[in-house]
């Protein structure tokens, strides 16, 4: 799978009509425009119609654009994936998806509504019976590509206290984690509610690069800036990386499989990984030079 820079993406209200002007100028990865939770009842039909039209005005780089919609047993649901279908946009994402049939509606929906057979599926993991069918989930349909995790839904249906560390989320996030990655599908963390901790949003995004996500989703823009930062490869990193690659190549060269860097053994799994970090960061590279600069 081609690297694709998903270390910010940014919810945006589909009824905020400042919001989705705004959103052209931000430096985030991925904006995912919002016609559910950020919605009012009264305001779904005009706030999808807002978002048709902002997606086609166009003006958005080469940021990745997602349509979440409402959920699959609501009275829009439909309506917005038939309108999803006709949209120049990357993915739809799916909330409160329980089992592997709830991709697999929605992609039928989809299908029959003309969409692109590359229109990609999201899923909001945000109960715990998602967490229990992860796997089955992940693995329900080859449109699928991302599951994002929804931690404030899920604590509050496991009563669970928010904890700095999120212990009581540790079982949960594990459990995603391993299934994303046993389909090969990307992995972003959930949102960070207290705007004014900066020190604690830094944190959590450490904590999930550290656990395997690709990025966090974000509330508000004053967080990219951090989460980019966070979830970008190192300096220290890139240049380790090379220097694996150059040292496994070496040892290819005289006929070794096992190279010697800094004291480690370097085998193909570390240069799998190198790799990975370097296209990673070129492909960063590519989706800045596209926006344009930011601070």
């Amino acid at each position: 799978m081609a690297a694709r820079p998903r270390r910010s993406v940014l919810f945006m209200p589909g009824s905020n009509a400042r919001a989705l002007e705004k959103a052209r100028g931000l430096p985030a990865d991925a904006l995912i425009f919002d016609l559910e939770d950020a919605v009012a009842p009264g305001a779904k039909d005009e706030a999808r119609r807002a978002v048709a039209d902002a997606v086609a005005q166009g003006g958005y780089g080469g940021r990745e654009l997602i349509l979440r919609v409402n959920g699959l047993d609501t009275a829009w649901a439909e309506d917005d994936l038939r309108a999803a279908a006709s949209m120049k946009i990357d993915a739809v994402l799916l909330p409160k998806v329980e089992g592997a049939n709830d991709p697999r509606r929605a992609e039928a929906l989809l299908i029959s509504s003309g969409a692109p057979k590359d229109m990609g599926l999201w899923c909001m993991m945000e109960t715990a019976r998602a967490m229990l069918h992860a796997e089955a989930i992940a693995s329900s349909t080859p449109r699928l590509q991302a599951l994002v995790m929804g931690t404030a839904d899920l604590s509050k249906e496991l009563h669970a206290a928010e904890t700095p560390a999120r212990e009581p989320m540790t079982t949960a996030l594990g459990l995603v984690v391993l299934a994303a990655r046993a389909c090969g599908l990307a992995l972003l963390d959930g949102v960070f509610f207290d705007l004014d901790d900066a020190a604690g949003f830094e944190r959590e995004c450490r904590q999930g690069r550290a656990m395997g996500f690709d990025g966090k989703t974000l509330i508000h823009p004053k967080t990219i800036a951090a989460a980019n930062a966070v979830f970008s490869p190192q300096p220290a990193e890139l240049d380790h990386a090379r220097r694996v690659i150059a040292a496994h190549d070496e040892a290819l060269a005289k006929g070794r499989g096992v190279a010697l860097l800094d004291g480690r053994l370097v085998e193909r799994l570390h240069v799998e990984r190198a790799r990975r970090v370097l296209d990673l960061a070129s492909a960063i590279a590519a989706l800045e030079q596209g926006l344009g600069s930011h601070p």
